[in-house]
């Protein structure tokens, strides 16, 4: 009966082992960081409303875009590249 319960044991931390692997270790993400850094993207260019074929290249460039501008953090938590959803924050 032990080797029962050890065996459970294991499968249960095994299936736990990805929900807490998506913990996240920056600040929460809110509604009104994801629309400020849609309207950063959107001014730099990205139009999430056109079915754009080329859909990861162009939201990279505009988050490239957003990187450069002045007074904008160069680190952008709702990248495309890392698979995050977060957003823009200012200096």
């Amino acid at each position: 009966m032990n080797r029962n319960v050890i065996r459970a044991t294991l499968v249960a931390a095994f299936l736990a082992a990805p929900a807490l692997s998506f913990a996240q270790a920056s600040s929460p993400v809110t509604h009104a960081g994801l629309i400020h850094e849609l309207a950063l993207l959107e001014k730099a260019g990205y139009n999430p409303a056109n079915p754009d074929p080329n859909y990861p290249a162009n939201l990279q460039a505009a988050e490239a875009k957003v990187a450069l501008t002045p007074g904008v953090s160069a680190v952008v938590l709702g990248s495309a590249s890392n698979g995050q959803i977060g957003a823009a924050s200012t200096r």
